[in-house]
């Protein structure tokens, strides 16, 4: 079964930023990206790469602000989050897919357990 492991979060002030970290194991995936979730508020896709092809997706808000990038040997995937706002606060969850559509408004099956991203001053 597929496992996978965030690391990377923390706490920093707006304009900062943060790289998060996402390792895959003990399974194949089609796409694997980042979705972000606040208490109370519904899960949304921040940024999605195909597997191994490298395709690209991203919810316009993060676009010119974040990058996602995957090593597929390491199968290891990462999201750099530069200019970090408050609205970006949130906890970060790594996901895949075994096949079907990358994109931040697919449906993925396979979660990690999170990593937590504050960003105030």
């Amino acid at each position: 079964q597929l496992h996978l492991t965030e690391s990377g979060g923390g706490s920093v002030q707006p304009g900062e930023s943060l790289r998060l970290s996402c390792a895959a194991s003990g399974g194949t995936y089609r796409c694997i990206g980042w979705f972000r979730q606040v208490p109370g508020k519904e899960r949304e896709g921040v940024a999605v790469i195909s597997h191994p092809f490298g395709t690209k997706d991203y919810r316009p808000s993060v676009q010119d602000r974040f990058t996602i990038s995957q090593d597929v040997r390491e199968r290891t995937v990462s999201l750099q989050m530069n200019n970090l706002k408050s609205e970006d606060t949130a906890t970060y969850y790594c996901a895949a897919r075994h096949s079907g559509t990358c994109s931040v408004s697919s449906d993925f099956t396979y979660w990690g357990q999170g990593t937590a991203v504050t960003v105030s001053s």
